[in-house]
């Protein structure tokens, strides 16, 4: 991992500081629509830090400069980020968010600024409350971006804006008309008595209207906003990107204009609200002003083209929701591309196996993981990878979002852990799938931390829980055989997947982040299961299956309300030399005899002109 010399950077940003008149600058991870995954263009935060994992908030002032980032990315962090910057590590006792430590920098009257486009509505009212209480003088919204300044205009040495082709997803893939879904939606809105909604988080336009693109790598979205109102639908984007069989997708229901248009239209729309007088018996008339719906996740931008909080109501979006519980379409959708995606990695495995430990090859993390990606795309309904493949051995496998670079990697050590993490796009849905392997022999503390993480995973998969049931509730249960041991992990246990959509997905998820408290799990939900154990400088081990919520038969029925379980979908078998069976206890070898016969029969098939592989899945898949 390169370490940047960014004292030219914030020279240049300070500068810019003193012309707008902040003395405090902030710059989020997120794009104009708080993608967590972002196109190369809007990757302000790590060009001023240096620093290139996925999460993380930079601030600067005049003499100082912090970046605060989670636990995925601390050893991370550490390596890139050069001697001009402060670690926050959030989470940490006595460490401060980096909202708090900005608050504490405006003390004395200074000014905070940010992009108003990449901060979220709510986010900017509750940082400006802090930095007034802390005595600074107010949160400002910059218009033109600081960093984008420094760093130049696109097609220069910043990255061009994306220009990917805009494709429809096939109803035999999406399981629902767009129409439909509009309907569902519009529903809503005549229910609570809504203006419209606005829409800005990238995956569920794509969602809504059965559109895939192709603007951030690995995320099959398109930048555009959309607005829907009882008798309107209109699309924000470049309509140069449409495939040719757009318009008859679309239809002439929906209006398309330039994405740029989204803020001049929402205060035209905005404006054109008129006030509704309620009637209410034996009362005097009242007048209501109709609001717009925007998502949480909105701009602060956006909604003071809106008109703020008098003509906004900020919600979690139906879009979000509906999104998480897929159909049966998509249901099976993912079952299916999980077997498929499960016989590549088997081969692959088998193939490393051979290439390390018989042939005595060479390998470094890159050629490994450029060699999955092929076996991979010779899989019917392939499209690309979910994310940057973690092809991990040794200390390395310790860093949780560790991506390898060519010429800046290791060589796999076949006496050392190797980790896995890695996914694929399919037409038919969305994989992700972490195994840790051992080509040699692993040491005691290696197969007793592998064998508490399978416990905790197995754990989670088995568990039975009623409905209403939140992510936060079930995060122990995978913890809990870590925990006996003084151990744990620094990242959450599982996130929301999309259906040929982001590998990332929202609302649900499970472990200690408060979002996850606020959306019960339902039946359809698609998630991963991945708890994991780092032991920085030495190795790292993480197992993750991807799972769906579904509903489950007990022997009573308390309340009388559905019980729900999980359904594991992955199929690649864990691996037999890191477990250490003497901890397991005879429920969980039952759990790990019947997935790996599930493992093997659904694969199988896969390999019938492929002997080494049929040899390395039928071992791998040993009863215990």
């Amino acid at each position: 991992m390169k370490t940047v010399n960014t004292a030219e950077r914030l020279s240049k940003l300070r500068s810019l500081m003193k012309e707008s008149k902040v003395d405090i600058y902030i710059v989020p991870s997120e794009d104009s629509h708080q993608s967590e995954y972002i196109a190369p263009c809007d990757a302000r935060r790590e060009h001023i830090s240096g620093f290139s994992g996925s999460a993380g908030t930079a601030v600067i002032t005049l003499d100082e400069a912090a970046l605060s980032t989670d636990g995925r990315y601390f050893n991370q962090a550490s390596k890139q980020l050069d001697s001009n910057w402060h670690l926050l590590k959030q989470g940490l006792e006595d460490v401060p968010t980096w909202q708090e430590w900005t608050a504490k920098q405006s003390e004395g009257g200074k000014t905070v600024g940010v992009d108003p486009t990449v901060i979220t509505a709510p986010d900017a009212r509750k940082l400006g409350e802090k930095i007034k209480k802390k005595g600074g003088a107010a949160l400002v919204g910059v218009e033109r971006n600081l960093v984008d300044q420094v760093w130049g205009p696109p097609g220069g040495s910043r990255p061009s804006h994306p220009s990917e082709r805009i494709k429809p997803l096939p109803l035999e893939f999406a399981g629902k008309k767009w129409q439909e879904k509009v309907e569902d939606l519009r529903k809503e809105l005549e229910k609570k008595n809504s203006a419209g909604l606005v829409v800005s988080m990238l995956d569920e336009i794509a969602w809504l209207f059965n559109l895939r693109g192709n603007d951030i790598p690995y995320n099959p979205v398109f930048f555009s906003y959309a607005i829907i109102t009882p008798t309107t639908i209109t699309l924000y984007v470049d309509d140069a990107k449409f495939e040719s069989d757009i318009p008859s997708h679309i239809g002439a229901t929906i209006q398309v204009r330039p994405y740029d248009a989204i803020f001049e239209d929402s205060k035209a729309l905005s404006a054109s609200v008129e006030p509704e007088t309620e009637n209410k018996c034996g009362k005097s008339p009242s007048v209501l002003l109709k609001k717009f719906w925007i998502s949480t996740q909105a701009s602060w931008a956006l909604s003071l083209s809106l008109g703020g909080e008098e003509k906004v109501e900020e919600i979690r979006s139906p879009i979000g929701d509906a999104k998480a519980i897929k159909n049966k379409t998509e249901l099976e959708g993912m079952r299916a591309c999980h077997i498929r995606d499960g016989a590549a990695l088997s081969e692959y495995f088998a193939w490393l196996e051979e290439e390390l430990t018989v042939k005595g090859t060479k390998l470094d993390e890159v050629q490994a993981a450029d060699k999955l990606e092929q076996i991979r795309s010779k899989h019917q309904n392939f499209v690309g990878l979910s994310f940057d493949t973690i092809s991990s051995t040794g200390p390395n496998a310790a860093v949780i979002h560790y991506k390898p670079e060519p010429g800046n990697c290791a060589t796999i050590d076949p006496k050392a852990i190797y980790l896995c993490d890695s996914g694929a796009q399919y037409l038919d849905g969305t994989t992700d799938t972490t195994r840790t392997l051992h080509f040699g022999e692993p040491t005691e503390l290696e197969r007793k931390a592998y064998t508490l993480v399978l416990k905790g995973a197995i754990a989670l998969d088995r568990a039975v829980f009623p409905k209403g049931t939140n992510g936060l509730a079930l995060d122990t249960l995978a913890r809990q055989f870590l925990w006996q041991e003084g151990l744990d992990y620094r990242h959450g246990t599982g996130h929301g997947v999309g259906s040929y959509l982001n590998v990332h997905e929202g609302p649900i998820g499970i472990g200690t982040r408060v979002q996850y408290s606020e959306v019960p799990l339902s039946a359809g939900n698609v998630m991963s299961d991945e708890p994991g154990y780092y032991d920085d400088g030495n190795f790292g081990i993480r197992i993750e299956n991807i799972i769906m919520v579904r509903e489950v038969s007990t022997t009573h029925k308390f309340g009388e309300k559905p019980w729900l379980g999980f359904e594991h979908v992955t199929m690649v078998p864990m691996c037999r030399k890191l477990i250490d069976e003497k901890l397991l206890t005879p429920p969980e070898r039952e759990w790990l005899n019947a997935y790996h016969k599930q493992v093997f029969e659904k694969t199988i098939g896969f390999f019938d002109n492929d002997e080494k592989t049929r040899r390395w899945l039928a071992d791998q898949t040993k009863m215990i």
